[in-house]
């Protein structure tokens, strides 16, 4: 079986560095930041066991290796792009796209957008789904919802929220107990479900909680948006983003079972195309930030009413 390709976004770190000969013009060209060029390109050196650049005082100077590749990848790129030239022509046709993370589509848009289409029938939308990061690379989505580290979101990605990590479970899994949350010790005794591929979040958690090391994850998830549906299935407890499980805690599909929270190191940011329609940019954004202010505002209270 072929071993599958390193990431696009890797390969257009490297190209861009390599014609720039600079990370940081790099960065400047696509809209990232210094360090998650940098990272990409030494991703892609790890994947392929050489290196492709020789990392000088004053700039960068690619190795044999880097100048063997850097043809095939900028020919590569460039296919890429015609082939996406193709499709481009969307948004300009009233339509707009949004790209997002796979969790925040589906609980934030399945249950909200008739309340911005409805009112708004001119309005044309196509929702593009991911899971990793990388999957933003080369987007033309005049909208998109990332996920991930403040350091990798790219110049003018708006942070959402305030969020946090939060411990749920379904509302009957701590009705059992007899108490309103989990203690410590319960919290023990339960199947832990974890997002797999960003952080450890339930060691992140207790270590902020200052809580002795809890045992290892049963159950993984691919996404905070499986980990919550994990959770309103009473297939255990998870520890989640507040943000994403905000919507279930309003509807009192979730509870927050236990009071302790920790910083999230990895959260939800909103990023514009500046060649997108204004105004139908600026109709979805501030449906998308209502959506989030009502939602949140819900859980708060019950959050609030739990911890009183």
């Amino acid at each position: 079986m072929a071993r599958a390709l390193p990431p696009v976004a890797w390969f257009r770190a490297f190209e861009s560095a390599a014609r720039h000969l600079s990370f940081t013009a790099a960065a400047e060209e696509l809209g990232l930041t210094q360090s998650a060029i940098s990272q990409n390109v030494r991703s892609l050196e790890l994947r392929f066991s050489t290196i492709l650049f020789e990392r000088k005082p004053r700039g960068l100077a690619l190795t044999d290796a880097g100048r063997r590749l850097l043809p095939d990848v900028t020919a590569a790129m460039g296919s890429l792009s015609n082939a996406a030239g193709i499709f481009e022509g969307a948004s300009q046709s009233g339509l707009l796209t949004v790209a997002a993370s796979v969790s925040f589509a589906q609980w934030y848009f399945v249950p909200g957008l008739a309340r911005l289409l409805d009112p708004n029938p001119d309005l044309s939308l196509r929702v593009i789904t991911t899971v990793w990061p990388d999957e933003f690379s080369r987007s033309s989505a005049d909208v998109e919802v990332r996920f991930g580290t403040e350091s990798h979101m790219g110049k003018g990605a708006e942070r959402l929220g305030p969020d946090e990590l939060i411990v749920v479970a379904a509302p009957h899994q701590v009705a059992r107990t007899g108490h309103p949350v989990l203690s410590t010790e319960a919290l023990r005794q339960q199947r832990l479900i974890q997002a797999v591929g960003t952080s450890d979040n339930w060691k992140r958690w207790a270590q902020h909680c200052r809580i002795a090391p809890l045992p290892e994850p049963d159950l993984m998830a691919d996404s905070h948006g499986l980990v919550i549906d994990f959770a309103r299935a009473g297939l255990g407890v998870g520890v989640t983003s507040a943000l994403l499980a905000a919507p279930s805690l309003a509807t009192g599909d979730l509870v927050q079972a236990h009071t302790m929270t920790a910083p999230a190191k990895d959260g939800y940011f909103l990023a514009t195309n500046p060649r997108a329609n204004p105004s139908d940019v600026d109709l979805f954004t501030t449906w998308l930030k209502a959506e989030i202010s009502t939602a949140t505002a819900l859980a708060d209270a019950k959050r609030q009413h739990l911890g009183s």
